[in-house]
C-alpha cells in the first residue's frame, strides 16, 4: 500500500484542475431532476441535498480526485486507529471512540481507551439512574430537582445545543412516555455574573446538583462560575456545598484530587473541548437531563454517521461530499462564509456550536508541519434558525454584493405534534413551504424591471433534510459536521485539532487582573473599562 503522504492543497495536481476548469452556473444546473439525484444518505433517517450547489459531474470528478490525492478516507482511518494526528499538541484525536470502535483498539501507555470511554459512560450512568431514583439526594435528603452545568466553549455550546434540541421530543423513561426533560436544566457559561445569576434564579440549592467540566481543572471563567455557585448553596443553607457537584475533567486535573466533590467522571486530553459533546462532557448532563437512553441514541446516531464516512465515494458519503464541495467554494469559488440555517427551532444553538466547532478548527494559517499556506482556509460561520432570520440577514444574503454559501437543515414533521390549521396549512407546512421557497429563491432568484425588486440567484446552498429530529437523527447530524470539518482541515492540510488561538487573550487577561502591564496600551484599555 502506498505510503501516506502531507501535501498542502496547492500542491495537488487535482485542485490545478479545478481552478483551471470552467465555473459551472446555478441558474443553468438546477432542475426538478437534479433535486432527487443529487441526494447522499448520511444515516438515521437524514440525507444531505447539493442539488442548489454550482456543481456538474465534471467537478465533482475532480472533487474525487482530490479526496484521493488528499487520501482523506485512509487519514480518517489514522485518527480513527489512535494516530497522533494533532501535530500540534502531539496527541490523539479520539472523540470517535467515545462512540465505538471502528477501526480496532487503541491504546496508550498499556490502557485500552474504548474501554475506559465505555467503563465512564457506564459509571455517569448509574449516577444519572441514581439521581432520577432519589437514591442520590441534595441537602438533608432533598430529592434532585434541578441541574446546572458549568462549562465554556466546548463544555458548554455542544451539550447546550444537544439539550435545547431535544426539549420537545417524547422519550421513554421507567416505562412511561414523556416529552422534556426529567429535570429542570439550566447552564452557566459566561464570567459575567450576571449569566450565573439568571441561571439560578427561582431554583433551590437543597435541592439543585451542578456539574462542573473542565478538563484541566484550572479554566478561569469556570473556576469562577463554581466559586459563585458554591457561595449560592452556603448561602441557601447546604452545609457541604461541593457534595451537590459533580466534576467532568481529566484524571490528572486539580479537580480529579479533590475529594470534596460527590463525584467525578473523566475525559482526557485526545478529545478536544469542541469534539466532547458525545463524551461525559456532554453524556453526564444528558443522562441527567434526560435518561441514559437517550444519550445512547444519540450515540447510535453519531456512530452509523461515523460508519458512513469511510465511503471513499463521494456520492455515498454524505460528510466527504459536504466538506469538498465546501473546500471548492472557499478556494475556487473565493465565498469567505457560510450560513447554517436551520429550519428547525429544536436547533437553535446548533449555529453557535458549528461556530466553535468550525471556526475554532480550521481557523488557521500555517499547516500541519508549522508552515506558512497560500491559501484560504476555514469560512467565517453564522447562523439563525428559520423563520427567524428571513427577517433578518437574509436581505443581504439575497440582493447582498457578497456571495455567501448557505446550510440548510429541515424535517418534514415537527417534535411536539401540537400544531394549528390557518388560512388553508398548518405552521409546519408554513415552515417547510418557507425553506422550498428560500432554496429557489436564492439559487434561482428572480428578474424585475425594478432595480430594488431584481433577485440575481446564483447564491448556493445544501440542505440536509428528514422526517423528525430523534435523538439519532441529532447524533447524525452532529458526526456529520464534525466529519465534514475534518475533511476540510486535511485537505487543507491543517492541523484541526488544536486552538492556540485562543490562548494569547487568556494571558493578556490574566496579566490585567494581575496588575502586570507590560504593555501601556493594554493598561490603558484596562483602566478605561474598569479592570483595575
Amino acid at each position: 500500500m502506498a505510503e501516506i503522504n502531507y501535501r498542502n492543497l496547492d500542491e495537488c495536481a487535482s485542485f490545478e484542475a479545478l481552478a483551471s476548469m470552467g465555473r459551472p452556473e446555478l441558474h443553468s444546473l438546477l432542475s426538478a431532476g437534479r433535486v432527487s439525484a443529487c441526494e447522499i444518505p448520511i444515516t438515521a433517517g437524514l440525507s444531505y441535498n447539493y442539488a442548489a450547489k454550482p456543481v456538474d459531474e465534471a467537478v465533482l470528478g475532480e472533487l474525487q480526485k482530490l479526496a484521493d490525492e488528499q487520501q482523506l478516507i485512509r487519514k480518517y482511518r489514522q485518527i480513527l486507529s489512535g494516530a497522533v494526528m494533532n501535530t500540534g499538541e502531539g496527541r490523539m484525536v479520539l472523540h470517535h471512540l467515545c462512540r465505538g470502535e471502528l477501526a480496532g483498539p487503541v491504546t496508550h501507555e498499556g490502557k485500552n481507551l474504548r474501554d475506559f470511554y465505555v467503563e465512564q459512560q457506564e459509571r455517569f450512568s448509574e449516577f444519572a439512574h441514581s439521581v432520577h431514583s432519589g437514591s442520590v439526594t441534595g441537602h438533608g435528603g432533598r430529592q434532585i430537582e434541578s441541574i446546572v452545568q458549568i462549562g465554556i466553549g466546548g463544555s458548554d455550546l455542544g451539550p447546550r445545543a444537544l439539550y435545547l434540541a431535544l426539549l420537545g421530543h417524547e422519550h421513554e423513561h421507567g416505562g412511561k412516555r414523556r416529552r422534556g426533560p426529567l429535570l429542570e436544566t439550566r447552564f452557566i457559561s459566561n464570567v459575567d455574573p450576571d449569566d450565573a445569576t439568571l441561571a439560578l434564579r427561582g431554583l433551590d440549592p437543597a435541592s439543585t446538583l451542578f456539574v462542573l467540566v473542565s478538563k484541566s481543572g484550572t479554566t478561569q471563567e469556570t473556576l469562577t462560575n463554581e466559586a459563585l455557585a458554591v457561595e449560592w448553596l452556603q448561602a441557601g443553607g447546604v452545609t457541604a456545598p461541593r457534595k451537590q457537584i459533580v466534576a467532568v475533567t481529566s484524571e490528572t486535573s486539580p479537580l480529579a484530587k479533590s475529594s470534596d466533590y460527590l463525584d467525578s467522571f473523566f475525559i482526557d486530553d485526545f478529545i478536544g473541548g469542541r469534539y466532547s459533546s458525545t463524551s461525559a462532557v456532554g453524556g453526564t448532563l444528558l443522562s441527567l437531563a434526560y435518561g441514559a437512553e437517550t444519550f445512547g441514541e444519540i450515540l447510535e446516531g453519531a456512530r452509523a454517521a461515523d460508519r458512513a464516512a469511510l465511503e471513499p465515494s463521494l456520492d455515498a458519503n454524505a460528510a466527504l461530499a459536504d466538506a469538498l464541495i465546501g473546500v471548492y467554494e472557499r478556494n475556487v469559488l473565493g465565498f469567505p462564509a457560510t450560513a447554517v440555517l436551520p429550519y428547525s427551532q429544536a436547533l437553535i444553538r446548533f449555529p453557535a456550536h458549528l461556530q466553535q466547532l468550525d471556526m475554532e478548527s480550521n481557523g488557521k494559517q500555517v499547516n500541519r508541519d508549522g508552515k506558512p499556506i497560500a491559501y484560504q482556509t476555514g469560512p467565517i460561520i453564522f447562523g439563525e434558525p428559520g423563520t427567524n432570520g428571513q427577517h433578518s440577514f437574509y436581505q443581504l444574503l439575497h440582493q447582498g454584493t457578497t456571495i455567501v454559501p448557505l446550510q440548510f437543515v429541515g424535517f418534514s414533521e415537527s417534535q411536539c405534534d401540537r400544531d394549528v390549521v390557518f388560512e388553508g396549512s398548518s405552521s409546519q407546512q408554513k415552515l417547510t413551504a418557507n425553506l422550498a421557497a428560500q432554496i429557489v429563491a436564492f439559487s434561482l432568484g428572480r428578474q424585475s424591471d425594478n432595480p430594488n425588486k431584481n433577485f440575481p440567484g446564483g447564491r448556493p446552498s445544501s440542505v440536509i433534510c428528514g422526517d423528525r429530529l430523534t435523538p439519532a437523527a441529532l447524533g447524525a447530524l452532529l458526526a456529520h459536521f464534525e466529519n465534514k470539518v475534518m475533511f476540510q482541515g486535511l485537505a487543507w492540510n491543517i492541523n484541526s485539532f488544536d486552538q492556540e488561538g485562543v490562548q494569547l487573550g487568556k494571558v493578556l487577561a490574566k496579566d490585567v487582573l494581575q496588575g502586570n502591564f507590560s504593555d501601556p496600551v493594554l493598561e490603558a484599555y484596562a483602566k478605561l473599562l474598569g479592570a483595575t
